[in-house]
C-alpha cells in the first residue's frame, strides 16, 4: 500500500532547532520523529512512501535513503531549485506537494494515506482505512477529541450525525468552538482527489481543499479515534514529549540506552563518578558525555552525546542537545539547550554567543573561553546570568 509523509515544510516554530534540523528529523530521545512514523506505516502494510522535501531536504534524503534498512521503499519529491550552488527550499503546500508527485507519474492509484511528518501517533492505521473505505469517501481526516479549554490551539473540524465534514474553525475560542475533534493532519485519500488539486500552484490541504470538497459537496468525511499523538509544531510542545517519553507517558518510545540506577539512562562509555555526582531521575544522559564532579542533574531531563556538564553546574528539568558544554556553575532550569541558543519553555531563545555568554554554554569540541573568577562574577552580576 502507498502512503506519503509531508517533509517540506520550514517549521519556523520550532526554531532554533529547525535552523539545522529539518522538522521531520528531530529527535526524540535520539531518534528522528519521521523513523516513528515509518515503523508505523510498516506496521500496517504502507511500505510505498513518498516524502515531500524542501528545507534541508538533504538531511532527510540521507539518513532515510531509499528506506531499505527500515523495511519500506522511499522516494523524494523535491521542491524548490538551486541558486548559487546551493539548494534553495520552496515548498509548494501540502496539496500541491501530493499534485506534483501525481503528475510526474500516477503514483497514487488506489487508497493512500498522508501523515505529517512532525507527529509521535500511535493510531490503527487499518481499521481508519476500513472505516474510510465504508463510507465511500474520497478524503478523510483522522480527528482526535481534546478538552474543551485546548481548542483554541487547533483546527477544529465540525461534521455532521453521519460524520459527515461540515465545515472548519482555525484556532477558535473556547466560547466559539463548535466541536472538540481537531484535526491531527492525518488523511485518508483516493485518487479521485485530484479532481480538486491544481497543476503547478502552491497549493494546501487545509485551508484550500478541505474547503473545496466541502463547498462542493464531495463524500468527505471525519472519523475521531483514540490515539497517542504528541505534535511537535513548537518548541514547548518538543519539550512535553521529550518530558513525556522519561515519564513513561508516552508509551510507543522507549528510552534508549542501558537503566545504571533507577529512572537513570546512559549512551555507552559516559565519563562520571556515580558517587561524586547528584543525580536523581527520570534521566538520559548520551554516550560520551563527562559529567564532572559535583554537577547536579534534576529530572524529567536529557543530556545528549558528547556533552560535557562541568563542576557545580545545575540541570533541571531541561533538555540538552547534543556537542553541548555547561560551564562550571552554571544552572539550567526549564531549558532547552540547542549549539548556540539558550530556550525557555515558551519559545523565547538567548544566541549566548550573540549575548557574549559563550563562557556559560558553549560547544564542547570548543576550547572553552578563559575567564577568572572575579571577571565571571562581574558579568554574572551585570547580566543576572548566573541562573538561566
Amino acid at each position: 500500500m502507498k502512503a506519503m509523509i509531508l517533509a517540506a515544510g520550514k517549521g519556523t516554530r520550532v526554531r532554533p532547532i529547525t535552523y539545522t534540523t529539518p522538522k521531520p528529523m528531530i529527535p526524540i530521545l535520539q531518534k528522528p520523529v519521521m523513523e516513528f512514523l515509518l515503523e508505523l506505516l510498516r506496521q500496517h502494510g504502507f511500505d510505498q512512501i513518498m516524502v515531500n522535501v524542501s528545507h534541508l531536504a538533504e538531511e532527510i534524503e540521507n539518513y532515510f535513503r531509499d528506506g531499505q534498512r527500515f523495511g519500506v521503499q522511499i522516494a523524494y519529491s523535491f521542491e524548490g531549485k538551486i541558486d548559487d550552488g546551493k539548494l534553495v527550499g520552496e515548498a509548494i503546500g501540502s496539496a500541491g506537494g501530493m499534485r506534483r508527485i501525481q503528475d510526474f507519474s500516477p503514483f497514487f492509484d488506489d487508497t493512500f494515506v498522508v501523515l505529517c511528518g512532525d507527529a509521535l501517533i500511535d493510531l490503527d492505521l487499518s481499521a481508519a482505512v476500513k472505516w474510510h473505505r465504508s463510507k465511500g469517501s474520497i478524503a478523510t481526516i483522522i480527528t482526535k477529541s481534546v478538552p474543551q479549554e485546548e481548542v483554541s490551539s487547533y483546527g477544529v473540524v465540525v461534521t455532521d450525525e453521519n460524520s459527515r465534514v461540515k465545515a472548519f474553525q482555525e484556532k477558535p475560542s473556547t466560547e466559539e468552538a463548535l466541536s472538540t475533534n481537531i484535526n491531527t493532519g492525518i488523511y485518508i485519500f483516493e485518487p479521485e482527489v485530484f479532481k480538486y488539486i491544481p497543476s503547478g500552484v502552491e497549493y494546501d490541504i487545509g485551508s484550500q481543499l478541505f474547503p473545496k470538497l466541502v463547498e462542493i459537496g464531495a463524500p468527505f468525511y471525519a472519523i475521531a479515534m483514540d490515539f497517542e499523538w504528541v505534535d511537535i509544531g513548537k518548541v514547548p510542545d518538543y519539550w512535553r514529549a521529550i518530558r513525556g517519553v522519561l515519564l513513561g507517558e508516552i508509551k510507543n518510545v522507549q528510552i534508549p540506552g542501558h537503566e545504571v540506577a533507577p529512572g537513570i539512562y546512559t549512551g555507552l562509555n559516559v565519563a562520571v563518578n556515580w558517587d561524586k555526582v547528584d543525580i536523581t531521575g527520570p534521566v538520559y544522559i548520551g554516550g560520551m558525555t563527562r559529567i564532572e564532579d559535583g554537577a547536579k542533574i534534576v529530572g524529567p531531563a536529557m543530556i545528549g552525546p558528547n556533552c560535557w556538564i562541568c563542576s557545580g553546574a545545575t540541570v533541571e528539568n531541561s533538555v540538552i542537545f547534543e556537542w553541548s558544554r555547561l560551564g562550571p556553575g552554571v544552572r539550567l532550569v526549564d531549558k532547552l539547550v540547542f549549539g548556540r541558543y539558550c530556550v525557555d519553555k515558551t519559545g523565547a531563545a538567548i544566541d549566548v554567543q550573540a549575548a557574549s555568554l559563550d563562557w556559560l554554554i558553549t560547544d564542547a569540541r570548543q576550547t572553552p573561553p578563559s575567564h577568572t573568577p572575579l571577571e565571571r562574577q562581574a558579568i554574572e552580576e551585570l547580566l543576572g546570568t548566573n541562573a538561566i
